[in-house]
């Protein structure tokens, strides 16, 4: 598949993905603000039918006490009197109908006193006027109970202390029948605020410095501004109740969500498998291009050990031998080069592990690679600073990691500058630090992160024609990684490169 292929089926599904999570994510947001919308409206609602209840008690009961005390002013008039019971109505709220019956007397007439008849030519229109302004009289009465009543709530209600005017319990079971008349049927807490603020009353578990939206609305709204009581109620549940009518929708947020990283994921393994894929195909190309070589010239001194006339010649004998002894060499660590790439496909290599003076082991690599800078026309020197150096490696494959260090080091020398190595051992604190030093042509910063990936080759350009299989740092930085140390590299384009090396000291 080509990479172009799969950018444009990744740019396609990262926006269908990213559309739907969009939809989804407005969608809960729509629902949420409208959950929360008609929760403070059903609160509102609630709150407003409880104040006017509050009222209501309030002007009965003062009804009650002003017609008691017109009652016994009465009694204490005539006693000779009798009464008619009225009763009054009224319509709570929620829906309920309360009564308070109304006493009116009635008073007789002396028996000496001699009511005029009707006159015969009286009519029914008379007498429908004259039943008119009786239920007149009766209406300006009750009106001016009511005026009495109403003048004495605005004089003196008001100076009365609210928990005075208000029943706590009746409250609190009022705020519960209206809560659950309009659907909402969770726990709450309240408390009843003064004007100047202060809490003259709360529930049980109402705390003032709660995180939660408090709803509050005036007790007794007709009373002077400057002794206006509040009421303020919030709701510990209210995020679960609102988030209760979009619980549904997570569950295909949440899948849509993991099919988007199920996706991403997917895209990035076909990206790094198409560069894997890459890469072993580099590889192939040099290896054929390597193992090529090396027969081609082993088959041709083969072909020329044949003719009769090198036999006779013991000069050409020895130089077709040695030519076939090199290249058999050459061929025999291009075949270990291969075998390398096994180790990556295990969990771990398998390693003959011994404790070695690090400093010792150094050193007998460096006198075997010197003879090879010095065909360069280059200098290696070390300094082994390193005092006791013990640490536990496989002596074979921690030789081959210096090898390969070194070997790096020749291939990407700068042409027409002297190459310079440098080893150096250090010890800090319970760690040995191993530096291999070069002034080659150096890494660029982006290639720096993936030197020492499987396959990996950094590009020479035009420069050099350096071959190999992008095995070698891989190589290393396993065998480095297995031996529980470390491995960096720092470099500056141009300048050359130090690779950095960290083992645990083995303690005697």
């Amino acid at each position: 598949m080509k990479k172009s292929t799969i950018w444009l089926l990744a740019i396609i599904m990262a926006l269908t993905f990213s559309c739907l999570l969009f939809m989804q994510i407005t969608y809960i947001e729509n629902m949420v603000r409208m959950r929360n919308e008609q929760f403070s409206e059903a609160v509102k609602r609630s709150l407003y039918a409880v104040s006017s209840q509050l009222e209501q008690d309030e002007t009965k009961r003062y009804l009650a006490e002003d017609i008691e005390e017109n009652q016994k002013r009465l009694l204490s008039i005539e006693r000779g009197g009798s009464s008619v019971t009225q009763q009054w109505s009224f319509v709570s709220p929620d829906g309920s109908i309360s009564t308070l019956n109304v006493q009116e007397f009635t008073f007789s007439l002396p028996e000496k006193v001699t009511v005029p008849k009707p006159n015969s030519g009286s009519s029914i229109t008379d007498t429908y006027k004259d039943m008119q302004e009786v239920l007149k009289n009766q209406y300006l009465y009750q009106k001016g109970l009511l005026e009495n009543v109403i003048l004495n709530i605005l004089a003196t209600a008001s100076n009365r202390p609210i928990l005075e005017r208000v029943d706590t319990e009746q409250l609190s079971n009022y705020l519960k029948a209206e809560l659950r008349n309009n659907g909402l049927n969770i726990p709450f807490q309240y408390a009843i605020y003064n004007p100047k603020n202060r809490i003259v009353y709360k529930s049980q578990e109402y705390n003032a410095e709660a995180n939660a939206t408090k709803y509050s609305i005036t007790l007794f709204p007709n009373d002077p501004s400057k002794r206006q009581n509040q009421l303020k109620v919030y709701f510990p549940t209210k995020k679960d109740y609102i988030f209760s009518s979009v619980r549904f929708s997570i569950p295909s947020f949440t899948f849509t969500f993991v099919l988007l990283i199920t996706f991403i994921f997917t895209i990035v393994k076909l990206f790094r498998q198409k560069k894997l894929t890459e890469m072993k195909n580099d590889f192939v190309n040099n290896m054929t291009h390597e193992f090529k070589t090396p027969i081609s010239t082993i088959s041709l001194a083969a072909q020329m050990l044949k003719d009769p006339a090198v036999s006779k010649s013991p000069e050409m004998f020895n130089h077709i031998s040695t030519v076939i002894n090199d290249e058999t060499k050459r061929l025999r660590f291009q075949v270990e080069k291969v075998l390398q790439m096994s180790m990556f496909e295990r969990q771990k290599t398998m390693m003959k592990l011994s404790i070695v003076d690090i400093n010792d082991l150094i050193a007998g690599v460096l006198s075997t690679f010197k003879l090879k800078v010095e065909q360069f026309g280059g200098t290696i020197d070390a300094e082994l600073d390193a005092e006791d150096a013990l640490v536990e490696v496989d002596e074979m494959h921690f030789t081959n990691v210096i090898f390969n260090l070194l070997d790096n080091a020749v291939k990407y020398a700068r042409e027409g500058v002297a190459l310079q190595l440098m080893v150096r051992t250090a010890i800090e604190g319970n760690k040995v630090v191993i530096s291999v030093q070069d002034n080659g042509i150096g890494i660029k910063k982006e290639d720096l992160k993936k030197i020492f990936e499987k396959f990996y080759r950094v590009s020479t350009g035009n420069v050099h024609n350096v071959k190999g299989f992008g095995l070698g740092l891989a190589y290393v930085h396993k065998i480095v990684t297995d031996l529980k140390g470390s491995i960096r590299a720092e470099s500056e384009l141009n300048h050359g490169t130090t690779f950095i090396i960290t083992l645990p000291l083995k303690n005697k």
